[in-house]
């Protein structure tokens, strides 16, 4: 049993011993912490959090333990039940709360849950809050309420539709050339909280006929829950006996977007962002950012525009801090994670379906005709395992002075810039592994190169 805690919240599996995994007792542990937090923190007084979940099986069993927690703490919980991660988040600024907890595992299997946590505006807390409630955690410095002063839940199943309508209402959503379009679009939700707001959306935004692969919200997942192209080859086959349009892909928790073209290909996940900026920059001129490990497709769009591109270290709050930073219109991740500012600071399916067909639409060209008009690149990912004893750090530090000609970033590992091609090198935080991410412009460039820094790194441990 498994249980990780870092930047992008605590996760862990559903089963086991009471010291294994996301048990109950970890749940109250860490709930209980972040309330600490939170009541000492915000300066929000509605006394509220809301709380949102996937549809993993888990699901119901960790809400349980979780609203109890919260109001054994003394807060008012807003449950919105079933809902995608950015509708959470959406909640939580419209509501005006205190902060939020979503439970989704992203695309990990069903086995895992996790609790993600917000701040008063929706967006998740950053390493040193997050390090503040683990220490608080560890300390079980907890003081619940008395009786008198326990929290309520608020059941409140309205957000779906506000998310829906939030969407439609930004000014860059073209509905009426999406209507004219009359597109043909087929979705595959993963059993999960997908299926009951992409088909809604889809609707709202004037799409007729709509092609559904395992809308379901059931939890049990038909597939391996990560949108990457081996995992998705039912709604390829889809695309071609359809003849759909476009096809769209998000994970359990509806924060990633894959696209597939009207031929069956995938438009390639890494490319999500970069066509949702094209749009946008053409609309409304501005600065980009993406993390250190995404495609330079973005960076080449954005510079097309004669605007500024920066790459911020991995991991959702590093991307949004950077783009406070840098005043963006758009940036994200390069999974297929789309955050648009004039909605909110989180990465949302929803605004990226709704740009992309936006986009489409005044384009007037087939998916694999729009996606043939940004330049081609290839991400390899690779990883080297070490040894225990092996001091990552010290190895890192050697790579960088190997290729100290080349232009080096090391805010987050070591990413070594070459004219047409880039090798990004990342310590994980649970194992002694060195993952490898490479792009160039083929995958047999893109693959060579990280197999040479998988050399290099294995002679610096000889």
């Amino acid at each position: 049993m498994t249980l990780i805690k870092s930047i992008s919240g605590i996760r862990g599996t559903i089963g086991g011993n009471a010291d294994e995994g996301l048990s109950p007792l970890a749940i109250v542990k860490f709930v209980s912490a972040y309330a600490m937090f939170i009541r000492k923190r915000s300066k929000v007084t509605t006394n509220k959090i809301v709380v949102g979940r996937d549809a993993r099986i888990s699901g119901p069993m960790v809400k349980q333990v979780v609203l109890g927690t919260l109001t054994g703490m003394g807060f008012d919980v807003v449950d919105i039940d079933l809902a995608t991660t950015p509708t959470t988040e959406l909640a939580v600024a419209m509501e005006g709360a205190c902060g939020g907890i979503i439970l989704p595992a992203s695309h990990n299997p069903k086995q895992w849950n996790a609790l993600k946590l917000l701040n008063e505006r929706g967006e998740f807390l950053n390493a040193e809050e997050g390090a503040e409630v683990l220490r608080i955690a560890e300390s079980e410095a907890f003081e619940y309420a008395d009786v008198e002063h326990l929290g309520k839940v608020i059941p409140d199943n309205t957000y779906k539709e506000k998310h829906i309508r939030q969407v439609l209402g930004l000014d860059l959503v073209d509905v009426e050339a999406i209507k004219a379009a009359n597109f043909r679009v087929a979705i595959d939700c993963v059993n999960s909280v997908g299926g009951i707001v992409l088909p809604d959306l889809l609707y709202a935004l004037g799409i007729k006929e709509i092609f559904k692969l395992h809308c379901a919200p059931h939890g049990n997942f038909s597939h391996n829950p990560e949108p990457l192209p081996e995992n998705l080859t039912e709604i390829s086959e889809l695309m071609r006996h359809a003849k759909a349009d476009v096809g769209f892909v998000v994970d359990p928790d509806v924060d990633r977007l894959a696209i597939v073209c009207e031929n069956g290909e995938m438009f390639n996940e890494e490319y999500t962002l970069g066509a949702v900026a094209d749009y946008v920059l053409s609309r409304t001129p501005g600065n980009t950012v993406s993390n250190l490990s995404s495609s330079r497709a973005l960076r080449d769009v954005t510079r097309s525009y004669g605007r500024e591109y920066n790459a911020a270290a991995v991991g959702e709050v590093n991307v949004v801090a950077k783009m406070k930073e840098t005043n963006a219109v758009i940036g994200g991740e390069g999974n297929g994670g789309v955050i648009y500012p004039a909605s909110h600071y989180g990465r949302d399916a929803l605004v990226g379906i709704a740009l992309f067909l936006s986009h489409l639409a005044r384009k007037k060209m087939k998916v694999s005709e729009l996606r043939a008009t940004y330049p081609s690149y290839f991400i390899s990912k690779q990883k080297v395992q070490l040894t225990p004893e092996i001091d990552v750090d010290a190895i890192l530090a050697k790579v960088k002075e190997r290729f100290a000609g080349e232009e080096i970033t090391d805010i987050d590992g070591v990413k070594i810039d070459f004219p047409e091609k880039w090798v990004h090198l990342r310590k994980s935080n649970t194992e002694p592994i060195v993952r490898i991410y490479a792009e160039a412009h083929t995958m047999a460039e893109a693959e060579a190169l990280g197999g040479e820094l998988i050399r290099v790194i294995q002679e610096m441990c000889k």
